[in-house]
């Protein structure tokens, strides 16, 4: 698979389009706000220079573990729509909080170019309990449903923790060969919080060893500041927070700071 082609470069900077909460969830709105925001925020992100968007149901905190209600799905396709309407660059799709089959499903259906899987092989402990990697089934529906999508796979996912203590170097093995991967995806504890120089370090050799077209990203705590050292060992990075007015993870994306942030790479 071209993983490249499918995030929009060979080293790409991903922005967030951070959803407000969908109908169900506490804080809920409007439809239209939702939209409208999706769409101002990657057209900004797109706007500043970004290779690819990645539409994620940021604001439904406390999220569902693996299985996200149907009104969720077709609330995530609508909108995934509006943006793949809006900006002429690769989208993706990030159904919190592992909802894999959802995120290919959303993407396959407006067509996404990659989702973002939180726990695609292992298990972590998470403030949702216990979840489980589900790369059997993931791989095995996006050939079902014949989805021409990359999954990108969190190693050591941020807000999560192990449930016994195993070498990085098993865990990238794990995502990047027998959970066959196509992108890796390495950040720190929480949203926001850079991503530990070492641990990256080490992801990105094991990735060397076991396949080094399987690109790995940064996935929280890129700013302009560290974005060139951090890119200089990645292949990639997934920005949120950083793009946001103020730096606040609930603004609206500013344009001059995404333009600020891709400069500096």
């Amino acid at each position: 698979m071209d993983v490249a082609a499918r995030l929009g470069a060979g080293s790409p900077v991903v922005g967030m389009v951070h959803l407000p909460p969908l109908p169900g969830a506490p804080g809920f709105e409007d439809r239209e706000v939702v939209r409208e925001r999706a769409v101002a925020d990657a057209e900004a992100l797109a706007a500043g220079g970004v290779d690819a968007v990645l539409v994620e149901n940021f604001g439904d905190a406390p999220f569902y573990p693996d299985d996200v209600p149907d009104h969720v799905i077709t609330e995530m396709t609508a909108a995934t729509r509006a943006v793949r309407e809006a900006v002429d660059c690769p989208v993706g799709v990030n159904v919190l909080r592992n909802d894999a089959e959802a995120a290919l499903s959303v993407a396959a259906a407006t067509g996404g170019s990659f989702v973002r899987v939180n726990v695609h092989v292992g298990a972590r402990a998470t403030d949702q309990g216990v979840i489980e990697g589900r790369a059997h089934e993931t791989l095995r529906l996006r050939d079902r449903i014949d989805a021409d999508v990359a999954v990108l796979a969190d190693v050591a996912v941020k807000h999560s923790a192990p449930l016994s203590a195993r070498p990085v170097t098993e865990q990238v093995a794990d995502a990047a060969e027998r959970g066959r991967a196509d992108g890796l995806v390495v950040s720190g504890p929480a949203t926001g919080s850079s991503a530990d120089a070492d641990e990256l370090a080490a992801v990105v050799g094991v990735r060397d060893d076991v396949d080094p077209d399987v690109p790995v990203l940064v996935g929280s705590g890129v700013t302009a500041e560290n974005a060139p050292d951090l890119l200089d060992v990645a292949d990639g990075a997934i920005v949120g927070t950083a793009f946001k007015r103020d730096g606040e993870v609930a603004n609206p994306v500013d344009e001059d700071r995404v333009r600020r942030l891709v400069d500096a790479l």
